[in-house]
This record gives C-alpha cells, sequence and structure tokens, in this order.
C-alpha cells in the first residue's frame, strides 16, 4: 500500500465501517423490550428444561428478532404488570383487552388471537346450571371467582360497579388458586381462558370433577400492549406487519400448532 491515496481510501473505509458497526451495535442495545411472564401455560410457563417459553414468549421472540431487538423476561403477576407498563418499566404485555383506561398509558397491537373466557362449575352441578350471563349467575347465588386486575368482558366490568352482585365475586392474584377453591366448595364459578383451563385442570388432575359450562364470557381477541412511556406508535405498526408476515409465511401458524393453541374447546349442552 505505497499510494498514500490508496492508504487514505483503506483508513477512511476502516472509519466508516467500524462507525457503522457501533451504530448498529447501539441500535440493537437500544431496541431491548421488557416483556412479562408468568406461569400461564401454554401462554407463558417454565419449560421442562428450566428456560421460559410458550405461545407468548416464543411468538414475541420471533417478531422482536425479526425487527432487530432483543427480548428481555419480567415475572410479575398481571395487576402488577399493568401498573409497571403504565410507568414505563415495563414495554410489553400480552393478553391485553384494549379498554378505554388502558389506551391513556398504552397502545395496542392488531389482535393477535382469540381464545374465549368460559365459566367453570363442579360437575357435580352441572344439572342445576341454567344461567346465560355473569349477572344472572350473580342473582342466583353463585359465587364467583376471578384474578386481580383482570377484565374478562364487558360484562364482568359491569358486574364489578354493582354494590349488590360484586359481593359474589372473590378476586385472588392467581388464577391457579382459584382451582381447589372451586373444588373445595368455596366458590362456585371460575372465570378462565379456555387454553389456560386445559392445562391447568390436568395439572392438577380436576379435569373431571370441575368442567367448561356452556357461558362464554367472552370471545373478544385480546392484542399486546405497549407503553407509551417507552414505546411510540410506529413500532407498534411495525410489530403488526412483522405478525402479518409470520402468518403469511406459516411460522406464525406453527407455533400455534405446537401449543395447541385454538383448539376449542367442548362444552357441554344445556340439559
Amino acid at each position: 500500500m505505497d499510494d498514500p491515496r490508496q492508504a487514505g481510501s483503506y483508513w477512511v473505509t476502516v472509519f466508516v465501517c467500524g462507525a457503522l458497526a457501533l451504530a448498529m451495535s447501539a441500535q440493537a442495545a437500544a431496541c431491548t423490550k421488557r416483556l412479562r411472564w408468568h406461569n400461564d401455560p401454554p401462554y407463558t410457563m417454565r419449560l421442562p428444561d428450566g428456560r421460559v417459553g410458550g405461545w407468548s414468549v416464543e411468538l414475541t421472540e420471533a417478531v422482536l428478532k425479526r425487527m432487530g431487538c432483543e427480548m428481555q423476561l419480567r415475572e410479575m403477576p398481571f395487576a402488577r404488570a399493568l401498573t409497571e407498563l403504565k410507568a414505563g418499566r415495563l414495554d410489553m404485555l400480552d393478553g391485553v383487552f384494549p379498554l378505554t383506561e388502558r389506551r391513556v398509558y398504552a397502545h395496542f397491537s392488531a389482535p393477535t388471537l382469540r381464545s374465549r373466557n368460559l365459566a367453570y362449575i363442579r360437575a357435580a352441578d352441572r344439572p342445576r346450571f341454567r344461567a346465560e350471563s355473569l349477572a344472572q349467575l350473580a342473582r342466583d347465588g353463585w359465587t364467583l371467582g376471578g384474578q386481580v386486575g383482570v377484565v374478562y368482558s364487558p360484562a364482568y366490568a359491569a358486574l364489578k360497579q354493582d354494590p349488590e352482585l360484586r359481593t359474589q365475586l372473590h378476586l385472588v392474584p392467581r388464577r391457579t388458586s382459584l382451582w381447589p377453591m372451586l373444588a373445595g366448595g368455596r366458590i362456585d364459578v371460575v372465570i378462565a381462558d379456555e387454553a389456560s383451563a386445559r392445562h391447568e385442570l390436568v395439572a392438577s388432575n380436576l379435569q373431571t370433577e370441575i368442567v367448561a359450562t356452556p357461558l362464554v364470557v367472552s370471545a373478544e381477541p385480546a392484542s399486546m400492549a405497549f407503553s407509551k412511556a417507552t414505546t411510540d406508535l410506529a413500532f407498534v405498526q411495525r410489530y403488526d406487519a412483522t405478525v402479518r408476515a409470520m402468518q403469511i409465511d406459516g411460522s406464525y401458524q406453527r407455533l400455534q400448532q405446537r401449543y395447541g393453541i385454538g383448539v376449542v374447546e367442548e362444552t357441554p349442552a344445556q340439559p
């Protein structure tokens, strides 16, 4: 490299490439999104090998990777996750209904999954189950169990606002606590996502003792919520576009099949 001009060109190239590499590295470091997880199979759960996985975790990780971003997991209950999302200490929270009050502090993705919330009861109580709404259940004296901070449907939100009916509602931080309460007769009804309920009832060996009813509390699709404190709308639009690309190339559907997502639970007909 005897020609000074060639030497100068060489070092300019080295400098530019180095600057680009540093910029890309800084961009990747800046694009790190914190996602909440909690033991809620098949959506988020501890896998047999000790890793955290599940439908929501693996889909989010795949989408962010295509966007050139990294994912960090934060374990916490749903109610606390809403508070952390609002404060900007959490970036992403999956499985959220886009209520008006939540839109104040969160952007919402396009719906990524439709999974029903059903009412579950003891199998022994099935012959007397006649209710066609949550309000009717409460008026008839059935006690309901749900999770703190979770809104299952507009009808459920209305029930919580009724001073008389909400006395029939018992809330706990973790849904897994509700199944033994139901089996033991402390409550009469549990509201739960059907995919989660299927996993949890089998795990606790209660799949014959506790059954789904025909009462569909909600069939509305949930979305991914993004903290407005840390994420702009353009990022959410890119996220939606990446999910659509995964649906087109089939990787979205393969992930669904792996976790049995979208399988509709059989509910008994009314006697």
